[in-house]
């Protein structure tokens, strides 16, 4: 491999784009493009310019340089695949092995990107899932036992990660719809039944983890003695990013991998050595920084931890609203505007399972009011209307749910791709309904300082002992165990008992008025300048 002349230059480079390496569609791609719509895919066929593209890549590659690799790998791709493969896969990667010296990592990193290709403009076979798992265990094997000396953009890893969860959750799904499956198909999920296996999954996941030392290197980083984040996980000194940045990202992919089997513990769990409090190597890249607060949230709201959740899906919501404008040419553009959607839904959950509008910032809550404000006032109600609303938000925000089990194929073949689901929101649906009560009491709450059980009973027209319950069953249901194993509140209002008198503590908020006054004096400097800008006569 090459060496990069000056590495800092090309860190200095990263932060500004460069014109698209790929030139526009020559008279020759158009023609190659007719002939190819004409004739069918030829997989052995392969256009000028597809030539250039796989050249120029392994090149830079060699040459360790990450700007241009990024640049190839996010407009060049991209921009081919529009162009000449929007209803086809690339060609494939025997065809372009030659002109790349057959190098066996350039493949293997082709053919990632040509499954994910086949994966977002068309219907995979199963042979080809199978495939793609076959590319996936030779990929990460190398990373994890061989000698990788390359650079590659974060971006890229993520992207990894990312597909590799995607198609094992895509796997399962199209596993579990076995009413409509072919005999050729059922032998070949006998036949390959190891792949996409969940064990599978979860220890490349976990072996990425422990091999890249990804943990011991950001604890060494609190005390100083490490450059991880700083560096967005980048070598400067000639060495790889590879196996660093593929192991943070996994702990990422763990969590993912969790939510989608309903083990919201042992995810959240997975992602501890990330400290989403601060800036990291998973913010550098929007899809990450999305993907991980999106779960992260869910599994804090499945958890019980709603101020958790609240406080999590607010910084996200809010930093999308200001960032997504830079995003609108990326090819992620649409995924971020339906997960921006989601955690909305998400947000208006929470909100209405635990009253915490003060952890909300008053952009976000403006978005929020402005979408689900009739619906999380009707959710206040807990009739059956209400729940409807509930199941309505959750099955559109929710991740979609995997059985990673293989089916019988012993017995009649039905489809079971939805029973994950329904289970889960069999779970979340319960949840909400326990809370139905609790609506009352904290009503009630919110209004006297102090009450005796005798007057609140009457008002709640209950007899005392069953007053007693709902009390204890309200201080149990706004308290949870966050991940250090402590018990915290998500109550705004709390109380304490004392010779059958309930006493209540309301806690009060913190007023920001800086926020505030800013807030008017940018309103202001606005209006002054419009009216600066008008001409009388």
């Amino acid at each position: 491999m090459v060496e990069c002349a000056n590495p800092n230059l090309v860190r200095f480079r990263y932060l500004y784009p460069l014109t698209n390496p790929v030139p526009s569609m020559s008279n020759q791609d158009f023609e190659e493009r007719q002939q190819t719509e004409e004739l069918g895919y030829d997989p052995n066929f392969v256009p000028d310019s597809v030539k250039s593209f796989v050249v120029h890549l392994y090149r830079h590659i060699r040459e360790k340089n990450v700007y241009e690799i990024h640049q190839m790998y996010e407009s060049s791709f991209q921009t081919l695949s529009e162009r000449l493969f929007k209803d086809t896969p690339w060609p494939s990667v025997d065809a372009v092995a030659h002109y790349v010296d057959n190098d066996h990592v350039f493949c293997l990193l082709y053919r990632e990107m040509w499954f994910r290709h086949l994966y977002a403009r068309l219907t995979p076979t199963l042979r080809q899932r199978i495939d793609s798992w076959d590319n996936y265990c030779s990929l990460f094997q190398v990373v994890l036992h061989g000698v990788v000396n390359m650079q590659l953009p974060n971006q890229w890893l993520w992207d990894m990660v990312d597909e590799f969860v995607y198609q094992f959750q895509s796997f399962c799904q199209y596993r579990a719809k076995m009413k409509n499956k072919t005999e050729q198909e059922i032998a070949l999920l006998r036949q390959f039944d190891q792949a996409w296996n969940v064990y599978g999954v979860l220890n490349f996941l976990q072996a990425l983890v422990e091999k890249s030392t990804i943990i011991q290197i950001l604890e060494q980083e609190k005390e100083g003695l490490e450059q991880f984040t700083a560096t967005d996980g980048y070598d400067y000194n000639g060495g790889s990013n590879v196996l660093k940045v593929l192991g943070y990202f996994s702990m990422v992919g763990l969590l993912r991998v969790h939510c989608l089997l309903g083990d919201y513990h042992t995810g959240i769990k997975c992602l501890l050595p990330i400290d989403i409090s601060q800036q990291g190597v998973y913010t550098s890249v929007i899809g990450s920084h999305i993907t991980t607060i999106y779960h992260y949230g869910f599994a804090n709201l499945m958890l019980r931890r709603y101020v958790e959740a609240i406080r999590e899906f607010n910084k996200i919501l809010l930093y999308i609203f200001k960032t997504k404008q830079y995003h609108q040419k990326s090819s992620q553009y649409e995924q971020i505007l339906k997960k921006n959607e989601q955690m909305y839904a998400l947000l208006a959950i929470c909100l209405s399972l635990c009253p915490q509008s003060r952890l909300v910032d008053e952009t976000v809550n403006s978005q929020l009011r402005e979408k689900y404000g009739e619906k999380m006032a009707r959710m206040q109600r807990y009739d059956d209307e209400a729940f409807a609303i509930y199941d309505e938000l959750f099955s559109y925000a929710c991740p979609k749910f995997i059985t990673p089990s293989a089916p019988s194929f012993e017995e009649p073949l039905v489809n079971y791709n939805q029973d994950a689901y329904r289970l889960q929101l069999k779970l979340f649906l319960y949840e909400a309904k326990q809370q139905q009560l609790l609506s009352g009491v904290r009503t009630f709450l919110k209004v006297y300082s102090t009450i005796s059980l005798a007057k609140l009973a009457s008002y709640m027209e209950v007899d005392e002992p069953t007053l007693r319950t709902i009390l204890m069953t309200y201080k149990h249901k706004t308290h949870a165990v966050d991940s250090d194993g402590k018990i915290t509140s998500n109550a705004d209002v709390d109380f304490y008992i004392d010779d059958d008198t309930i006493h209540v503590v309301e806690s009060k908020p913190a007023k920001r008025y800086g926020d505030y006054f800013l807030r008017q004096i940018v309103k202001l400097e606005g209006v002054i300048n419009e009216m600066d800008g008008i001409k009388l006569d």
